[in-house]
C-alpha cells in the first residue's frame, strides 16, 4: 500500500502495519472457509474449486483475488492452503524484480504446494513471462551465459498452485490473468457482516463489547474488515483507560470521536480532501495531482487510500475532467450544494 497519510501520524484507517500488528492480525485471520464471515458468493466459488480438486487428487486451478485493501485476500490465500493441507509461500510482487528471484522460489516448492503473490500486478516484466510458463506447463527456463553463447536450460518444477492477489485488477496484464483458472473479486462488507467479524475478535482478544458498540464501529469501518479490527482495539484502549472496560454504544462513539472517524467513517485525510475540493476548488472538477498537492499528500495516497471510499459513499464522483465533490459531499460538510452538483441536489422552490 501507500504510504502513511499522516507523515508518521498514523491513521487508524491505515492500512500499513508494523510487526506487532502483523502477527497480532494472523492471531485474527480465520482457518477454515467455515469460520471465514462474508463473501458469500466468493466462498461457494472457492469452495467448489478446492472441493474438485481434492476429489481428482490434483493441483486446483491457479487463483486471483482482487478488490480493495483489508477484505481478506491474504486470509483466502493462508486458507486455501490450509484446505488442501499444504505448505505455502508467500512473496509479494515488488520483490520479484528479476526472473532469477521467481526461479529461486518455484524450484524450492514441493508438490501441492501453495505461492502466494500479494500485489501481483507489481510483478516485473522478466519474473511475470518466467511466470507464464510455469503456470501453464510446470516448467521454467534458466538462461545461462550472455550474447550469442546463452543456452536456456529447461527445468522442471513441481505442480503448484498460484494465489495472486492484487487491489487493481485493471493493472495485470491480459496474458497474466488469462492464465489464473478461477478469478474473484472481493466486496465491500455490510454493516450487519462487520458485526460478526467484530465479536469474534473481540472473543480471542477477550473483549467485552456490547451489541450497541458492535454495530456503531461496524457503521464506521468503511466496509473493511481490517479497519474494523483496528478500530476494535483502538476503541478498546480508550475503554480501558477512560471508561469502565466495557464497550457499549456511548464509550464506542466518544473513542472513536477521540481518533477522528466521523459518523461515515471519514478520518482527517478523507474529510481534508473534502473539504479542499470543496472551498479551494469550488467543488471541482480538479485534476488528483493538484488536490494531492493541496493536502500534501502524494497523488497516489489520494487515488488509493482516500478515493475507494468516497466514491463508494456518494461523496465524490471521477470524471473525464477531474474529481467532482457530490451533493452529499457538500452537506457532509455543512454546507450549500451549488445547483449543478452531482447527486441529489437541495431541493429548490422551483421544484415539484
Amino acid at each position: 500500500m501507500t504510504d502513511d497519510p499522516y507523515n508518521g501520524s498514523r491513521s487508524p484507517l491505515s492500512t500499513e502495519m508494523d510487526p506487532a500488528e502483523i502477527d497480532l492480525e494472523a492471531t485474527l485471520r480465520p482457518r477454515r472457509l467455515t469460520e471465514f464471515v462474508g463473501q458469500t458468493r466468493v466462498r461457494e466459488q472457492l469452495e467448489l474449486v478446492l472441493e474438485g480438486a481434492r476429489r481428482r487428487g490434483a493441483a486446483p486451478d491457479h487463483v486471483l483475488l482482487s478488490g480493495p485493501p483489508g477484505l481478506g485476500k491474504t486470509s483466502l490465500a493462508m486458507i486455501v492452503a490450509a484446505e488442501l493441507g499444504s505448505a505455502i509461500r508467500v512473496t509479494s510482487g515488488p520483490a520479484l524484480e528479476r526472473a532469477g528471484d521467481l526461479a529461486a522460489i518455484l524450484s524450492n516448492l514441493v508438490e501441492g504446494d501453495v505461492l502466494f503473490i500479494d500485489e501481483i500486478h507489481r510483478i516485473a516484466r522478466p519474473a511475470e513471462e518466467m511466470l507464464y510458463l510455469a503456470m501453464e506447463d510446470f516448467r521454467v527456463d534458466v538462461v545461462v551465459g550472455k550474447g550469442p553463447g546463452a543456452t536456456s536450460i529447461p527445468l522442471e518444477i513441481a505442480p503448484f498452485t498460484l494465489v495472486g492477489a492484487t487491489t487493481r485488477a485493471g493493472a495485470l496484464t491480459g496474458p497474466l490473468r488469462d492464465r489464473f483458472g478461477f478469478t474473484a473479486h472481493m466486496e465491500f462488507y455490510e454493516a450487519a457482516e462487520l458485526e460478526v467479524v467484530l465479536r469474534r475478535t473481540a472473543g480471542i482478544l477477550g473483549i467485552e463489547l456490547r451489541p450497541d458498540g458492535a454495530a456503531e464501529i461496524a457503521t464506521r469501518s468503511r466496509g473493511t474488515p481490517r479497519v474494523a479490527n483496528r478500530l476494535l482495539r483502538r476503541v478498546r484502549d480508550y475503554a480501558e483507560v477512560r471508561a469502565d472496560g466495557q464497550l457499549n454504544l456511548e464509550v464506542a462513539r466518544e473513542g472513536l470521536a477521540v481518533y477522528d472517524v466521523d459518523e461515515l467513517g471519514l478520518d482527517r485525510l478523507d474529510r481534508a480532501v473534502l473539504t479542499a475540493l470543496v472551498r479551494t476548488f469550488g467543488g471541482g472538477p480538479v485534476g488528483v495531482s493538484t488536490l494531492a498537492v493541496a493536502v500534501g499528500e502524494e497523488p497516489a495516497t489520494v487515488e488509493e487510500v482516500c478515493e475507494p471510499f468516497l466514491v463508494r459513499a456518494g461523496m465524490l464522483a471521477r470524471t473525464p475532467r477531474g474529481r467532482v465533490a457530490t451533493a452529499t459531499a457538500w452537506r457532509h460538510l455543512r454546507l450549500d450544494a451549488p445547483p449543478d452538483a452531482p447527486g441529489d441536489p437541495t431541493p429548490t422552490l422551483f421544484d415539484p
